[in-house]
Formats: structure tokens, sequence, C-alpha cells
């Protein structure tokens, strides 16, 4: 069984392949398994990951599929992994060459069932590191948790049980992963140190704003429905409460202000009020909001229908 499996979503990015690669290939773990998933990719990166599945056979495996998009080719990748625990990675990304003997040995010493490490916002210009809350326990990592796959390790063991998925057809796809595996967690351990860097690019999903920002809905939807379903929602519910309240009001406000079309602009920052304060009438009410010190917290319990507005131009404007 190999220590670790990186599973590899591959479309369209002949420019960044090679680099997130080479940084694989030549991770100081040994046992390490590489799983390509070319999901349809009508560019050279087939080629590419082929030359390199050819080179290093006992470490890459190389699969395809037709395109289905990010989350598709996840699950896809999973079936195929054997690893005692697995990551993920984009592959316009890359990685430190220590990363993942780093996070595994942390696991091995800790005996994790997730390793989350810090990461870098890699500009064409600049960098800029992330560094992340330690968190204590589930209800404060549905918190404080940052909500992307790609810096965590996970044990494979929990990822079969659960039989835990990403949505396919939905962007805001870790977040519904995330908020699902979290009540699956006991053992959470912290490597802090910058290991993941994370590419952005113009015309990357994260950096273009249209109506589809509103999945963010469909989204959060399923997360509150899965926990219903299994009857921790009472459990987790002012976590829940708070989690729905800032993406409404933080990160999913201000990529809808960025939104071009100020028809669909203003129906989206109709709606997500309207989502709001239909789904949870009380938030303003939340213990999180009301007793957690930020300025994020306290921007927040400053909106209401008429700031509500005010705060959409304002930031509009300065963005």
């Amino acid at each position: 069984m190999p220590s670790v499996s990186v599973i590899v979503p591959i479309y369209q990015v002949e420019d960044y392949l090679k680099r997130c690669l080479e940084t694989l290939v030549n991770q100081t773990l040994e046992d390490i398994e590489i799983i390509l998933v070319n999901d349809g990719s009508t560019d050279r990166s087939a080629e590419i990951a082929k030359e390199y599945q050819e080179k290093y056979r006992t470490k890459i495996r190389y699969v395809e599929k037709e395109n289905g998009g990010l989350s598709d080719a996840r699950n896809f990748g999973m079936q195929y992994a054997k690893g005692e625990y697995v990551a993920f990675l984009d592959s316009d990304d890359y990685v430190e060459l220590s990363t993942y003997q780093d996070m595994y040995m942390l696991a091995k010493k800790e005996k994790s069932d997730l390793v989350e490490c810090d990461f870098i916002w890699e500009y064409p210009h600049k960098q800029k590191e992330d560094i992340g809350q330690i968190y204590q326990g589930k209800h404060e990592m549905l918190e404080k948790v940052r909500v992307v796959a790609w810096n965590k390790l996970i044990k494979r063991e929990i990822l079969e049980k659960t039989k835990i998925k990403f949505p396919k057809g939905y962007h805001y796809e870790d977040v519904e992963f995330t908020y699902q595996l979290i009540p699956h967690l006991e053992i959470i351990s912290f490597l802090k140190k910058p290991c993941i860097h994370y590419i952005q690019r113009e015309n990357s999903i994260s950096n273009s704003q249209n109506e589809r920002t509103k999945e963010i809905f469909d989204v959060l939807e399923h997360v509150l429905k899965y926990y219903q379903e299994n009857q921790i929602f009472e459990t987790y519910q002012e976590e829940l409460e708070y989690l729905y309240t800032r993406y409404a009001l933080c990160s999913s406000f201000l990529r809808i202000v960025k939104v071009k079309d100020k028809t669909i602009r203003k129906q989206l920052l109709d709606l997500t009020f309207e989502k709001l304060n239909t789904k949870f009438p009380n938030w303003k009410k939340n213990k999180i909001l009301l007793h957690r010190k930020s300025s994020k917290n306290f921007y927040m319990r400053t909106v209401n229908s008429f700031t509500y507005k005010i705060y959409a131009f304002f930031f509009r404007m300065i963005g």
C-alpha cells in the first residue's frame, strides 16, 4: 500500500502541467502514488502526462475520461487510489518537494484523520502566504476551516466509509466536500508550513464572476440536507447558520458585486439577501456572529436591508 495517493485532474493545462508533475515525481516521500486523470483535454496535456507516466511507471498511473469537470475527475480518480492517505492537487498548481513526506509523517505521528497545511497565493508578480487558524474539534473546524481540498491529506478509509464525493456540475465543489467530511473527523493536525503554490490565472473559474455565482446556495443546500439526513443538524446548527451567513454576506457577496451585467448583478444580490433571511431568519442573533470578535463579524452585524445596498455599491466601487 502506498503511503499517499495524489489525485491530479488534468484539463487544458499544457503550460502548467510539467511544473506540477516535476514537483510530484521528485517528492522526498518515495512511497507515493500519482493518479493523473485526463478529463478530456484537447491540448498537449495528455501527451505530457503520458510522457511522465512512461518515465515514472512505478509512481504514476494515467487514466482518461470524457470531460465532466473538476469534481467528476476527482471522483473518478478516487476509485484508483490505494494509498493510506489521499491528497488532491490541481494541475496548474505545484508543491514544495517535502510536502507529502512532511504531511504524512505528521499524520502518522498524531494518528490523524486529516492534515492541513498552509499555502502560497501565487500571482504573476507577487506571492502571499495564507496562514490558517488552528482549530480544536469539529465545531471550530466548521467555523474556521479554509474550504479547499488541495491543502489537505485525508485518510482514505474515511473517504471509502462515508462515500463522500465532490458534487458534479457545480462550482464551489470544495465547499460541499469539506463540510460533509468534517463530522467524520476525530483527529485533525496542522503542518504550519506553506507547502502548496496556488496559481492565480486571470481566466480561472475563481477569477471570473457570472450568473453561476448563485450555485453557492445549491451547494450550501446540499450541505444542510446532508446534516439533516444524518440527524446531526441540531448538533451543528450554530456553525451552519454562521457559515451560511458568512457566505451570503462576505465571500459570495464580494463575488456578486464583480458581476459585470447590471441586471444579473441586481438579481443575484436580491436573491442572496432573500435566501439568507428565508433559510435563517434569526441569523442576526447567531452566537458566533455576536460574540466572536473580528472585523468580518463586526461588518456582518451592521448589515440590514438598507446597509446591504450601500455595501454592494461601495464594494463594487473599490473592487
